[in-house]
């Protein structure tokens, strides 16, 4: 993955605690792989602004985000950590 995706992949993270997702240490990410078909279907991801939480957007999956998406569902990988 290129360097940007460090930043990308808060965007897919289910936040820990939620929906039985385990408490995260640094640098690891949970991605919930209903979330990650449900992406993949439709092609996009929808992300909510960190300065306001009514301002969302939909935000088309790049082919490397795709890539990776298909790659954690054939997998069945959803803890990631990045170094």
């Amino acid at each position: 993955m290129p360097d940007r995706f460090r930043h990308e992949i808060v965007y897919f993270m289910t936040p820990a605690g939620e929906s039985g997702v385990p408490p995260l240490g640094a640098r690891e990410y949970w991605i919930r792989r209903e979330d990650a078909l449900q992406w993949l279907d439709e092609f996009v991801v929808r992300v909510v602004s960190p300065l306001d939480a009514e301002s969302k957007a939909e935000m088309e999956l790049t082919d490397e985000q795709e890539a990776w998406l298909e790659w954690m569902v054939a997998n069945d990988v959803q803890h990631v950590r990045v170094d």
